[in-house]
């Protein structure tokens, strides 16, 4: 089967001096498709985009589709946009946003239209685009694609209790009561106020057949897809209706993304056919995976971008490794810069094997960018990180009443600028809590971080403070008795300048990361207190007093 790309006209921006942004922008996407055997071909007009959900920290994963998106759009002289999807109410922050702009700037990721660049296909936050959901939903409605479900929440609950019951897996999902519905009748109940939902009608019988890039034709039966909600009773659309809505208005070409997604092939496909709008290339990169080829996550590798920075690695190491990541510029060669990624990436050849992000092959290359800068340039670079005059205004005023002599500074300030910290038999002693025991202190650092800190994006001094004494009087612990082990898991150390204004100044990836570690020795303890126990307890059966 031959690849299949679209040959794209060029975007007509503004007409008659104002935004036409469904006429305008979809002229960047306009074309055909080739068909096989035809000579493929691409306009200057290649549209891609990178669009995250500001909810957490700046994933690995965001950079390395970012990166591919990046890379295609420069490739061909088109545009790269970056569009926030910040439909969740509940998790949506604008401080994951900042950090998703300064990762990808740190990253040299630079983007061409966006919400902090404007564009001719604005506005590129989805939630200042919700007219523009609604009036597509109801064109759905109008033309018999989507139908309003007027379902209560415990039917739902019912249907799917039943559906569990009977253990027909493959039944999962709404069984379409409402679809059946007079167009008359459902607008009577909409006009009366009755709360409902829109929900795409899939096609009943046959099957879905999308092309993915990488993977060819991809058919899935239409009795495995349910009719998804589209725009939720409360007028927040769902991911399928914006995400494609907005492809299709921002003229993005090609949808270059993890291949997590592909599930949802068969609605976004139905949703271009239900409009009449002509499919993006899809191409789905093969997701990053830990070393037992689970999927990444932060509990087996740092995946915050904001860890990578503080920790010190190189951007240009970054993404030469995240290069690598499936692809290859050739068998013998694994260094190579940003525009050379370019110059060299076909699409095509990126492989489908599950690439592992290993964290200390990116060690030992972003040690080869390191040893390659010049000397001058190497200062200038810890000048700008952990040693720069701003964070040392930040270390100096917890240390200044702490060391006599200068060299002293040093020694005492060391655990302000080394990665990971040290415990010796004193810290590991503190590390465990006050009455508690190594495994009960683990479990509840770990439950910190996970449940206190990683949630907490806006870090300083209160915060953390606030954060750490409403977690110790949810989990039952004495302030006192939970601090001094988070003191010596941040610091390796009993003696400390205060905790709240030390964590401030360390830094949100540093604490979480040392936090982690010490979980993980607090485990390791706790092992060998037990198997210590169970050889006591055997002495003792063999005839000890």
């Amino acid at each position: 089967m031959g690849r299949k790309l679209h040959a794209d006209k060029h975007l007509d921006a503004i007409a008659n001096g104002r935004l036409q942004p469904l006429l305008d922008c979809r002229a960047a996407a306009a074309g055909t498709r080739c068909g096989p055997g035809m000579q493929e071909t691409m306009s200057q007009a290649v549209r891609t985009r990178i669009a995250p959900s500001p909810t957490g920290d700046p994933h690995v994963g965001t950079a390395y589709v970012a990166l591919f998106n990046f890379a295609w759009a420069r490739k061909h002289g088109g545009q790269f946009l970056l569009r926030i999807e910040d439909t969740d109410r509940e998790r949506s922050n604008p401080a994951s946003e900042r950090m998703i702009f300064e990762a990808l700037h740190w990253l040299g990721l630079e983007w061409d239209e966006g919400p902090d660049v404007g564009g001719p296909c604005g506005p590129y936050r989805q939630s200042e685009r919700f007219d523009i959901y609604r009036e597509h939903a109801e064109q759905l409605v109008a033309s018999g694609h989507a139908y309003p479900c007027f379902c209560s929440r415990e039917r739902l609950d019912a249907l799917r209790d039943e559906q569990r019951r009977r253990k027909v897996a493959h039944a999962l999902g709404y069984d379409g009561h409402c679809r059946t519905l007079a167009p008359a009748e459902a607008a009577r109940r909409r006009s009366a106020g009755e709360p409902c939902v829109i929900r795409l009608a899939m096609p009943r019988e046959g099957e879905s057949t999308v092309t993915d890039l990488l993977r060819g034709e991809i058919r899935i039966d239409h009795a495995l897809v349910d009719d998804q909600v589209l725009l939720k009773s409360d007028g927040y659309p769902t991911y399928h209706l914006a995400n494609v809505v907005d492809d299709h208005l921002m003229g993005i070409t090609h949808v270059i993304r993890a291949e997590e997604w592909i599930s949802s092939l068969p609605k976004h496909a139905e949703l271009y056919r239900a409009f009449g709008w002509q499919e993006p290339v899809f191409c789905h990169l093969p997701l990053l995976r830990n070393a037992d080829r689970s999927k990444i996550s932060k509990r087996k590798n740092p995946v915050s971008l904001n860890y990578y920075r503080r920790a010190g690695f190189l951007p240009e190491a970054i993404l030469n490794y995240l290069a690598l990541m499936g692809w290859a510029i050739a068998p013998d060669r694994d260094e190579f810069s940003l525009p050379e990624f370019v110059a060299a990436l076909e699409l095509s050849d990126i492989t489908l094997g599950g690439p592992v992000f290993d964290l200390e092959k990116l060690r030992w290359m972003n040690g080869k960018y390191v040893r390659k800068l010049p000397v001058p340039e190497l200062l200038g670079r810890l000048r700008s990180s952990v040693l720069s005059d701003d964070y040392l205004l930040r270390v100096l005023p917890l240390a200044h009443e702490r060391f006599d002599t200068l060299e002293d500074f040093v020694g005492y300030a060391s655990f302000f600028f080394t990665g990971e910290v040290d415990y010796d038999a004193e810290a590991r002693e503190k590390l465990v809590g006050k009455k508690r025991t190594a495994a009960e202190t683990a479990t509840t650092l770990a439950a910190l971080v996970e449940d206190a800190l990683d949630p907490l994006l806006e870090w300083d001094a209160g915060r953390v403070e606030a954060a750490l004494r409403a977690f110790a009087d949810k989990s039952g612990w004495k302030p006192g008795d939970l601090f001094m082990p988070v003191r010596v898991a941040v610091t390796g150390r009993t003696a400390t300048p205060p905790l709240f204004e030390t964590m401030d100044v360390l830094g949100r990836e540093v604490c979480r990361r040392r936090l982690r570690r010490a979980v993980e020795v607090l485990r390791e303890v706790a092992g060998v207190a037990a198997v210590e126990s169970a050889t006591a307890e055997e002495v003792s059966d063999d005839g000890g007093e």
